[in-house]
Protein backbone atom coordinates (compact mmCIF):
# COMPACT_ATOMS: atom_id res chain seq x y z
CA UNK A 1 0.00 0.00 0.00
CA UNK A 2 1.37 3.45 -1.31
CA UNK A 3 2.30 5.91 1.74
CA UNK A 4 -0.73 8.39 2.18
CA UNK A 5 1.05 12.46 1.86
CA UNK A 6 -0.73 14.89 2.68
CA UNK A 7 0.32 18.46 1.23
CA UNK A 8 -1.10 21.28 2.99
CA UNK A 9 -3.38 23.52 0.30
CA UNK A 10 -3.20 26.87 1.59
CA UNK A 11 -3.79 28.50 -2.11
CA UNK A 12 -0.38 29.54 -2.62
CA UNK A 13 1.99 29.09 -5.01
CA UNK A 14 2.38 25.96 -7.36
CA UNK A 15 1.79 23.66 -4.40
CA UNK A 16 0.98 20.61 -7.28
CA UNK A 17 4.49 20.70 -8.47
CA UNK A 18 5.35 19.26 -5.06
CA UNK A 19 2.55 16.90 -4.48
CA UNK A 20 3.36 15.64 -8.49
CA UNK A 21 7.23 15.03 -7.35
CA UNK A 22 6.13 13.00 -4.02
CA UNK A 23 3.93 10.66 -6.23
CA UNK A 24 7.09 10.33 -8.96
CA UNK A 25 8.63 9.23 -5.42
CA UNK A 26 6.30 6.46 -4.62
CA UNK A 27 3.95 8.29 -2.96
CA UNK A 28 0.18 8.72 -2.08
CA UNK A 29 0.12 12.28 -1.98
CA UNK A 30 -2.79 14.62 -1.73
CA UNK A 31 -3.37 18.35 -1.91
CA UNK A 32 -5.64 19.09 0.89
CA UNK A 33 -7.04 21.37 3.35
CA UNK A 34 -9.18 18.77 5.06
CA UNK A 35 -8.22 18.16 8.28
CA UNK A 36 -9.49 14.16 8.80
CA UNK A 37 -7.18 13.69 5.28
CA UNK A 38 -4.28 15.61 7.06
CA UNK A 39 -4.88 13.64 10.47
CA UNK A 40 -4.55 10.58 8.63
CA UNK A 41 -2.19 10.98 6.55
CA UNK A 42 1.49 8.81 7.37
CA UNK A 43 3.28 12.31 6.50
CA UNK A 44 2.58 15.86 5.77
CA UNK A 45 4.43 18.35 3.26
CA UNK A 46 4.10 22.16 3.50
CA UNK A 47 5.40 23.87 0.59
CA UNK A 48 5.91 27.62 -0.46
CA UNK A 49 6.61 30.45 -2.48
CA UNK A 50 6.36 33.96 -2.13
CA UNK A 51 6.70 36.18 0.72
CA UNK A 52 7.03 34.91 4.46
CA UNK A 53 3.83 36.94 5.69
CA UNK A 54 1.19 36.39 3.02
CA UNK A 55 2.27 32.57 3.31
CA UNK A 56 1.39 32.80 7.18
CA UNK A 57 -1.95 34.84 6.13
CA UNK A 58 -2.89 32.28 3.66
CA UNK A 59 -2.26 29.69 6.37
CA UNK A 60 -4.03 31.27 9.07
CA UNK A 61 -7.46 32.10 6.79
CA UNK A 62 -7.22 28.37 5.85
CA UNK A 63 -6.84 27.06 9.36
CA UNK A 64 -3.63 25.14 8.09
CA UNK A 65 -1.75 27.21 10.84
CA UNK A 66 -3.40 24.65 13.35
CA UNK A 67 -3.38 21.28 11.32
CA UNK A 68 0.58 22.22 10.96
CA UNK A 69 1.62 22.48 14.20
CA UNK A 70 -0.65 19.57 15.28
CA UNK A 71 0.59 17.43 12.47
CA UNK A 72 4.18 18.22 13.70
CA UNK A 73 3.41 17.65 17.69
CA UNK A 74 1.95 13.99 16.10
CA UNK A 75 5.63 12.66 15.92
CA UNK A 76 4.58 11.81 12.32
CA UNK A 77 7.32 12.92 9.28
CA UNK A 78 6.59 16.64 8.90
CA UNK A 79 8.43 17.99 5.63
CA UNK A 80 8.96 21.81 5.00
CA UNK A 81 9.97 23.24 1.44
CA UNK A 82 11.17 26.35 0.59
CA UNK A 83 9.34 29.23 2.26
CA UNK A 84 7.26 26.05 4.02
CA UNK A 85 10.81 25.91 5.80
CA UNK A 86 10.73 29.59 6.67
CA UNK A 87 7.59 29.20 8.14
CA UNK A 88 8.29 26.74 10.43
CA UNK A 89 10.59 29.41 12.74
CA UNK A 90 9.57 31.77 15.09
CA UNK A 91 9.80 34.74 12.55
CA UNK A 92 11.73 36.59 9.82
CA UNK A 93 13.10 39.69 8.90
CA UNK A 94 10.84 39.89 5.65
CA UNK A 95 7.54 40.72 7.45
CA UNK A 96 8.09 41.82 10.73
CA UNK A 97 5.63 41.60 13.50
CA UNK A 98 4.36 38.74 11.71
CA UNK A 99 5.03 35.60 13.49
CA UNK A 100 6.03 32.06 12.00
CA UNK A 101 4.72 28.80 13.21
CA UNK A 102 7.17 28.44 16.06
CA UNK A 103 7.77 25.04 15.01
CA UNK A 104 11.54 25.43 15.14
CA UNK A 105 13.77 27.95 17.46
CA UNK A 106 14.95 30.89 15.35
CA UNK A 107 14.29 33.30 12.92
CA UNK A 108 14.81 33.89 9.30
CA UNK A 109 17.09 36.68 8.07
CA UNK A 110 18.13 38.62 4.71
CA UNK A 111 20.93 36.82 2.67
CA UNK A 112 24.52 38.46 3.06
CA UNK A 113 25.36 41.58 1.76
CA UNK A 114 27.68 41.81 -1.13
CA UNK A 115 25.68 39.04 -3.06
CA UNK A 116 22.51 38.72 -5.12
CA UNK A 117 19.16 38.18 -4.14
CA UNK A 118 17.21 36.10 -4.74
CA UNK A 119 19.58 33.62 -4.89
CA UNK A 120 18.36 31.71 -7.95
CA UNK A 121 21.19 29.31 -8.74
CA UNK A 122 21.99 25.43 -8.31
CA UNK A 123 24.27 25.25 -4.97
CA UNK A 124 26.19 22.28 -3.65
CA UNK A 125 24.92 20.81 -0.44
CA UNK A 126 27.76 20.70 2.24
CA UNK A 127 26.24 18.32 5.06
CA UNK A 128 26.74 19.66 8.19
CA UNK A 129 25.03 16.38 9.47
CA UNK A 130 26.84 13.40 7.53
CA UNK A 131 24.69 10.27 7.55
CA UNK A 132 21.24 11.54 7.96
CA UNK A 133 18.67 9.90 5.96
CA UNK A 134 17.48 12.71 3.94
CA UNK A 135 20.32 12.80 2.45
CA UNK A 136 21.58 8.74 1.64
CA UNK A 137 23.24 8.91 -1.19
CA UNK A 138 23.63 12.60 -1.57
CA UNK A 139 27.19 13.44 -0.54
CA UNK A 140 27.76 15.56 -3.14
CA UNK A 141 24.79 16.81 -4.51
CA UNK A 142 23.38 20.34 -6.13
CA UNK A 143 19.88 21.42 -5.55
CA UNK A 144 17.88 24.35 -7.02
CA UNK A 145 18.18 27.37 -4.89
CA UNK A 146 15.27 30.50 -5.52
CA UNK A 147 15.02 32.69 -2.07
CA UNK A 148 16.29 36.25 -0.63
CA UNK A 149 16.04 35.24 3.13
CA UNK A 150 17.17 31.65 5.04
CA UNK A 151 17.46 30.70 8.94
CA UNK A 152 19.81 31.49 11.20
CA UNK A 153 22.13 28.71 11.73
CA UNK A 154 21.30 26.94 14.57
CA UNK A 155 21.58 23.23 16.11
CA UNK A 156 18.66 22.16 13.93
CA UNK A 157 21.09 22.69 10.65
CA UNK A 158 21.97 19.83 8.72
CA UNK A 159 23.44 21.08 5.27
CA UNK A 160 24.23 24.42 4.50
CA UNK A 161 25.14 25.93 0.43
CA UNK A 162 28.12 28.13 0.37
CA UNK A 163 26.49 31.85 -1.01
CA UNK A 164 28.38 34.88 0.82
CA UNK A 165 29.35 32.54 3.09
CA UNK A 166 27.45 29.94 4.85
CA UNK A 167 23.22 29.65 4.18
CA UNK A 168 21.51 27.10 6.02
CA UNK A 169 19.98 24.58 3.12
CA UNK A 170 18.22 22.11 5.64
CA UNK A 171 16.93 21.44 8.95
CA UNK A 172 15.96 18.90 11.18
CA UNK A 173 14.67 18.48 14.90
CA UNK A 174 12.93 14.89 16.29
CA UNK A 175 10.21 13.99 13.04
CA UNK A 176 10.58 17.83 11.47
CA UNK A 177 12.74 18.14 8.20
CA UNK A 178 12.69 20.84 6.07
CA UNK A 179 14.95 22.61 2.75
CA UNK A 180 15.29 25.32 1.76
CA UNK A 181 15.94 24.48 -2.00
CA UNK A 182 13.44 23.25 -4.28
CA UNK A 183 13.72 19.17 -4.32
CA UNK A 184 11.22 19.22 -6.97
CA UNK A 185 12.92 21.21 -9.46
CA UNK A 186 16.31 20.00 -8.35
CA UNK A 187 16.24 16.73 -11.04
CA UNK A 188 17.77 13.30 -10.28
CA UNK A 189 19.16 14.42 -6.93
CA UNK A 190 16.06 16.02 -5.78
CA UNK A 191 14.08 13.07 -6.53
CA UNK A 192 16.20 10.67 -4.80
CA UNK A 193 15.84 13.31 -1.73
CA UNK A 194 11.97 12.85 -1.88
CA UNK A 195 12.10 9.15 -2.11
CA UNK A 196 14.42 9.40 0.98
CA UNK A 197 11.84 10.76 2.86
CA UNK A 198 8.67 8.94 1.81
CA UNK A 199 10.84 5.71 2.69
CA UNK A 200 11.30 6.93 6.10
CA UNK A 201 7.62 7.89 6.33
CA UNK A 202 7.19 4.11 5.10
CA UNK A 203 9.30 2.60 7.70
CA UNK A 204 7.63 5.54 10.80
CA UNK A 205 4.35 4.16 9.62
CA UNK A 206 5.25 0.64 10.05
CA UNK A 207 7.12 0.67 13.08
Amino acid sequence: MAIKIAVLDYGIGNLRSAQKSLIRAGADAQLTADPEVIAAADGVVLPGVGAFGACMAALERTGLDVQAKQAADSGRPFLGICVGMQLLYEESDESPGHPGLGILSGRVVLLPEGVKRPQMQWNKLQLTTPGHPLFAGLDEAWMYFVHSYAAENTDATIATADYGGPVVAAAAVDNVWATQFHPEKSADAGRTLLVNWVDWVGRRATS
